[in-house]
């Protein structure tokens, strides 16, 4: 059994990810994940044929409490044309995912993976980072941590996928 640990985060967050940029897609197929959700579960299978932002956060991460707001508003203008943003909490223990979540009041799915597994799969480098996952199920974009002041480089892409 695959195993994400807190120190394994901390240890990544220090390590530079010359591949995962902004603007760089990574290749391939997204990983395939069913997991535990605060209404049920979320398979991203299920959402094939929407362009899925995966965004995986822990309520300890500073920069996941400014990008919260940031995926509420781009959910709110762009759900209505095929975006879906699941956001994975990677918390060993739910009640600090409780807790940030009762703060944040997200307008998007919330997922669980507190053994990390998805997050390996993903290979999650810093918290947070995101994934833009084309109608087709193929990344198209990687983005480790989070700065306001690059979002409309992620944004500009999401519009232009979501668009008819």
């Amino acid at each position: 059994m695959k195993r994400f640990t807190l120190g394994m985060i901390f240890m990544l967050l220090a390590a530079p990810s010359p591949s995962a940029s902004a603007g760089k897609p990574a290749a391939g197929a997204a990983p395939a994940f069913r997991l535990p959700a605060v209404h049920g579960t979320v398979a991203l299978d299920s959402l094939r044929g929407r362009v899925v932002l995966v965004d995986f956060w822990a309520s300890w991460c500073a920069p996941c409490e400014r990008s919260f707001p940031w995926m509420n508003a781009l959910h709110d203008s762009l759900a209505g044309r095929g975006l879906e943003i699941v956001a994975i909490n990677l918390d060993k223990e739910r009640s600090a995912a409780d807790a940030f979540l009762a703060k944040h009041a997200p307008h998007f799915v919330v997922a669980f993976d507190p053994a990390g597994e998805i997050a390996e799969d993903y290979r999650v480098m810093a918290m947070p980072t995101s994934y833009v996952i084309g109608r087709d199920g193929k990344i198209l974009l990687t983005h480790p941590g989070f700065d306001p002041k690059k979002t409309d480089e992620i944004e500009a892409l999401i519009r232009r996928e979501c668009s008819p």
